[in-house]
């Protein structure tokens, strides 16, 4: 398992895939840092930065990675398929189910990571911007923590859940779709047929971990997120077990 865990983060770390998303997390920054420093208190912009929970809302939203580690997730899984490098990874670990472990791990690490550095660029961005406006960095250190955390974790449960749609799917193209569908356009679909169900959905429950929303319980949307990710992912292993990869 261990030779496993180590290709698969090999994989991951040898191509250009991580830093075109560390591209797109700066240009997240950027655009953030830009709000602050462009908002006037006419349009009521200001509201975002003006007290500690408003600046805290905007880090977690802002920095939310559940979507952006998803397409990762779908991507690295679905580019196996796409271009048979996945053919000699299950010829060298015969025993499928293992070698879907570790690439789900290593997806989840890399899913939390991307996440995590989303985070911090924009506290930085946001920190950077506030002296050009009437107001300073106001969250404390503990909500800090636990942004950075809840981003974390919702960082490797997207990319768990992308991975479990890309081993399902098996094409680069189809994979990025079905994992848009899933987490951006399906779950307003849902909430417009259930409204009960709007505490459930994956932004949702981030921003519940993250401290800036009440809907249900942490423990509650700690499991929920997970389950999202979880799901997919068993799917796509017991879909991966019966088929053949040619």
């Amino acid at each position: 398992m261990r030779r496993l865990l180590r290709s698969e983060f090999r994989k991951l770390t040898t191509t250009k895939m991580p830093l075109a998303f560390f591209g797109v997390l700066i240009l997240m920054a950027v655009i953030n840092a830009f709000i602050v420093i462009a908002g006037t208190d006419m349009d009521g912009s200001k509201t975002f930065v003006s007290t500690a929970a408003d600046q805290q809302s905007l880090m977690a939203f802002a920095s939310n990675g559940f979507t952006l580690a998803g397409l990762f997730g779908a991507i690295a899984v679905s580019r196996e398929y796409g271009h048979h490098t996945v053919i000699p990874t299950f010829l060298a670990a015969p025993r499928r189910s293992r070698a879907v472990r570790a690439q789900l791990s290593a997806v989840a690490v890399g899913g939390g990571v991307l996440s995590i550095v989303g985070t911090a660029l924009t506290m930085i961005a946001v920190a950077l911007a506030l002296p050009t406006t009437d107001y300073s960095f106001l969250v404390s250190f503990g909500d800090v923590m636990q942004v950075l955390l809840a981003a974390t974790f919702a960082g490797a449960a997207g990319a768990v859940l992308g991975a479990g749609i890309g081993a399902i799917v098996r094409s680069i193209g189809g994979a990025v779709t079905g994992t848009t569908l899933t987490l951006i356009i399906v779950p307003p679909l849902i909430v417009q047929l259930a409204n009960d169900t709007a505490s459930w959905m994956p932004n949702v429950l981030a921003n519940v971990i993250a401290g800036v929303g009440n809907d249900v319980s942490i423990p509650a949307a700690v499991c929920a997120l997970a389950a999202w990710a979880l799901v997919p992912a068993a799917v796509g292993l017991i879909a991966v077990q019966r088929r053949d990869v040619v």
